[in-house]
């Protein structure tokens, strides 16, 4: 008995909570409704000519959402905000006072309007990060023992092995084990082609398997993720004041002060009281209050969908300020990845790369990849290395085809007994090649430059960015060759972290500055810069811990399309707010000179709220 009593109590609880839930997200709707519901009955009764039933229904219109608002801007005093909703509750309070029920009740509809507007538009704007949110994995199939048990993300611990199926978002980040993967992952990067990633690869969780079933080794666990980190990092973009706001709070001030006095010369000047209330409900500020957030909202999402994450509306608002870019070159400018750019002391480039390569399949080391991956490019036929031994950052010792090969700097030559004959370029640049005793050639690399960096320099000049400067830890030799290509207004090479955040602090005497870099070890300067936007590479999570901008692609075009994003929409915002204001100070003459009633002026100023929101809501396309 006593336990149905229990279930019981946990039904109507469970209920509770849920009826809660749906009544605070959808609020503004339930307020809206109401009130039209009362002002609709209060007209059906006018109209039969039942006076009282018809007043009460009125003035229950203007009451319920004149009491939700008075709470509201005791809330906001008490957090030291001045809300410009006062001019809305003292223009409800003196229709109830004039006994101007009728225009009161409109006046609620019409706040309670503009609230709802506000909460659609929000929810249309952030349809880009709700992709995103909707899209979590609950659950994964993982393999133990030849069993399959669908399992919670969360019971998912690094070195599990899942099966991710057709369909299936991947849950957390890990690696290809078999098979090849076929991965969609426009919802990350907004990559339209699938990508295909073989054994020993990395697959970011949030992904999607757009291809067969494939086996994946778990290297984090689900909150520490990419997905996870991308899901946070939208969350705190829904959750922002942007300057602007503030600064639309300070004109709430003297709108108040410029209406009240408006309204009392109107009634000192006629004698008319009724043109007190007239002015106060033309000047209700809902183009003020909705304009802005509705078009930062509206950026915000716009950018998400394209793959450039914005931690919130003050960050949009900074951005579209920027004057100055300073850029890290390896993995901003640069692909982030060694590629060989030529085989040098050898009259037989083909035959030396590929007993290379054939050595370097033993290596995990990035320039052995680099090496293996040159020689596939010219179709090389590579053996299988024998008695494979490597030095963790120095080289690698196989046999190949019964031949000794070794691949290494020269410090890892010398220490097996070769002295090197020939100078290799720069040991940094380049890895000699040893087959026997003798010293055969030299592979040197490079880090090529981004395939669209050229044309987003370009474009950032086209955007009016006064200064564009090179930061790099690399030699400046290398970083000037850069800079020189890109038409870069300056160069600074061989910094430290340390050095990266002065030159941040230095740059930003001369205006405002947004550092890009990879998240990574630019993490400083990012956080020094008025913006910092971090182009997520291999870690997204350091990305978007380091960032105030993350671009999940790769391309610098996100660079540009952050940039046009900001900008447009706080022109758009600002274009709002002017047109609205513009328009309810016409209207506030009109109804101060008596040519504009309470209810007509209402009706009007209902009409601006629906033209400002439609406005701001160009933001998203």
């Amino acid at each position: 008995m006593q336990s149905l009593e229990a279930a019981s109590i946990d039904k109507w609880a469970a209920f509770a909570n849920r009826a809660k839930f749906l009544v605070e997200r959808y609020w503004p709707l339930i307020l809206f409704c109401s009130a039209l519901t009362f002002l609709t009955s209060g007209l059906i009764f006018a109209l039969l000519e039942v006076r009282l039933a018809a007043n009460v229904l009125l003035v229950t219109s203007n009451v319920i959402v004149l009491s939700c608002l008075l709470f509201e801007i005791v809330s906001k005093l008490r957090r030291g905000e001045f809300g410009l909703d006062l001019i809305a509750a003292l223009a409800m309070a003196t229709a109830l006072w004039f006994g101007q029920y009728l225009a009161g009740a409109i006046v609620s509809v019409m706040y309670a309007g503009g609230h709802f507007l506000e909460f659609y538009a929000h929810r249309r704007a952030e349809s880009g990060m709700t992709d995103l949110l909707s899209r979590v994995p609950r659950s994964a199939l993982r393999v133990n023992d030849g069993a399959f048990i669908e399992i919670p993300i969360d019971a998912i611990a690094p070195g599990d092995h899942l099966l991710i199926r057709r369909g299936d978002v991947v849950p957390v980040d890990g690696t290809v084990d078999g098979r090849t993967a076929v991965v969609d992952q426009s919802a990350l990067t907004g990559e339209p082609l699938p990508v295909r990633f073989t054994q020993g690869e990395v697959v970011q969780s949030g992904a999607s398997n757009a291809g067969d079933a494939f086996d994946l080794i778990a290297s984090k666990t689900a909150k520490d993720s990419t997905y996870a980190h991308v899901l946070r990092l939208v969350e705190q973009a829904k959750q922002s004041k942007a300057p602007i706001y503030r600064v639309a709070d300070r004109m709430g001030i003297w709108f108040l002060g410029l209406t009240l006095l408006v309204a009392a010369t109107a009634v000192a000047a006629s004698g008319d009281s009724v043109r007190f209330l007239a002015v106060l409900v033309v000047a209700t500020p809902c183009p003020l209050i909705l304009a802005v957030p509705v078009a930062l909202v509206a950026g915000i999402s716009k950018a998400a969908r394209g793959g450039i994450l914005i931690k919130g509306a003050g960050v949009l608002e900074s951005l579209s300020k920027i004057e100055i870019i300073i850029f890290d070159k390896t993995g901003t400018l640069t692909i982030g990845q060694p590629t060989v750019s030529d085989v040098l002391g050898t009259d037989d480039p083909d035959a030396l790369l590929r007993l290379a390569a054939s050595a370097e399949l033993a290596s995990a080391h990035p320039l052995g990849r680099a090496i293996v991956s040159e020689a596939q490019s010219r179709h090389l036929l590579l053996s299988k290395p024998e008695q494979a031994a490597e030095v963790a950052g120095e080289g690698v010792e196989a046999m190949i085809e019964g031949r000794r090969v070794l691949v290494g700097g020269p410090a890892f030559v010398r220490s097996k007994g070769i002295e090197p004959e020939m100078s290799a370029p720069d040991a940094s640049a380049s890895a000699l090649v040893c087959v026997g005793e003798r010293v055969l050639g030299a592979i040197r690399f490079e880090d090529l430059l981004r395939g669209d960096a050229v044309y987003a320099i370009e474009d950032l000049r086209k955007l009016g960015i006064k200064h564009i400067s090179l930061a790099s830890g690399d030699r400046l030799e290398v970083a000037k060759a850069i800079a020189d290509r890109l038409g870069m207004d300056a160069v600074e090479a061989d910094l430290s972290a340390a050095d990266k955040v002065e030159i941040v602090r230095r740059t930003k005497a001369l205006g405002r500055v947004m550092m890009v870099g990879d998240g990574v070890n630019d993490a400083p300067a990012l956080a020094a810069a008025d913006v910092g936007l971090a182009i997520a590479r291999g870690n997204l999570a350091a990305a978007a811990e380091a960032a105030d901008v993350v671009l999940l692609q790769s391309g610098l075009n996100g660079v540009v399309t952050a940039l046009e994003v900001a900008r447009r929409s706080k022109t758009i915002a600002l274009q709002s707010v002017a047109a609205g204001i513009g328009l309810s100070a016409v209207a506030m003459v009109f109804a101060g000179v008596g040519l504009l009633p309470p209810v007509q002026g209402a009706l009007i100023q209902e009409a601006i709220d629906v033209a400002v929101v439609l406005n701001a809501l160009r933001a998203l396309t």
